[in-house]
This record gives C-alpha cells, structure tokens and sequence, in this order.
C-alpha cells in the first residue's frame, strides 16, 4: 500500500484520539501517549512531532492552559522521539516496553513541572517526594489508559492498513 494512504489512515486514527480527549474520562486516561508513540512509529519525524502538539493545543483550548503546560508538552514530545524508535520494528513486545517508558517519562516530567511551577510544593527534596507521592493515583490511571489506548490504536492501525492493501486495485 502507498505510503501516503497509510499516513492518512494514520491521521484519521490520531484526530478521532485527539477528540476523544474532550469527551468525559477518568483522570489522565487519554489517548496521548499512544497518539505521540503512533504518529512517531507511523509518520516522517516533523509530523509525529507536530501532531501531539496539535492535539494537546486544540484540547487545552477549551480545557485550558496551566502553568506545568511546557513540562507536559514536553513529555509528549519526548513519547514522539521514542515511538520514531519504532519505526524500524513495531514488535508487541517493543510497543509495550515504549508505552511503558513513555508513562513513566510522562509521569516524572510532568510531575517535576507540578513541583517547579504549582506552588504546591516546597522546592526541597522532601517536596518533590510529596508531589510523586501525592501523584501515584493518577500515574496508576495512567499506565492503564496508555495501555489501552496504544493497543487500541496501534491495533486500528494494523486492521486499516491490512483492509486498504487487501481491497483491489481500480484499473
């Protein structure tokens, strides 16, 4: 199948996931981690960067800016770069240990930015203790969600390209 089919199928998939963040949801249970991961794996690198970040920008209109924002477009530019690794080998087994790398990169990242810009914490050690401690529940939601939804997605993925090169050929 050409390459720029695929790269619409692609697209498709990753503008459904982005919308999808808007609908109601559990906390941290969204399809971002897999949107970043997809677009790296599936698209030239430029896209897969600009794609999360598109996502994230369209939603934080109507969900709102907030002072971590650099700290968690930072995480997901970080999940595109890893999920450009997959590009070569789009294993299960691979996929997985870079969703799991990608929650738990998301999960530091931004959680630093809680600590550096909330206010919440003391800027101390003990402080950023508190803030991953205090984070745990959502990481649990997190790991959970990025696994469903990059299963999903890498999944609809796999199904789409398959059918498209499946379909005859118009002469």
């Amino acid at each position: 199948m050409e390459d720029k089919t695929s790269q619409r199928v692609v697209f498709g998939i990753i503008l459904l996931a982005a919308a999808s963040r808007l609908l109601p949801h559990p906390p941290n249970v969204t399809p971002l981690t897999a949107i970043a991961l997809l677009g790296g794996a599936s698209l030239p690198a430029a896209q897969a960067f600009l794609l999360p970040l598109a996502a994230l920008a369209m939603s934080d209109l109507f969900l709102g800016f907030h002072a971590t924002i650099p700290f968690v477009y930072a995480g997901f530019l970080a999940t595109a770069a890893i999920g450009l690794r997959l590009k070569a080998d789009r294993g299960a087994g691979r996929i997985a240990a870079a969703c799991l790398a990608s929650s738990i990169l998301f999960f530091v990242v931004s959680n630093v930015g809680v600590w550096l810009a909330s206010g919440l914490y003391p800027r101390t050690g003990a402080g950023l203790s508190a803030c991953f401690t205090a984070a745990l529940p959502f990481f649990r939601n997190s790991l959970l969600g990025d696994a469903a939804f990059t299963a999903l997605l890498f999944g609809l993925e796999r199904l789409s390209v398959r059918a498209l090169a499946a379909r005859p050929v118009a002469a």
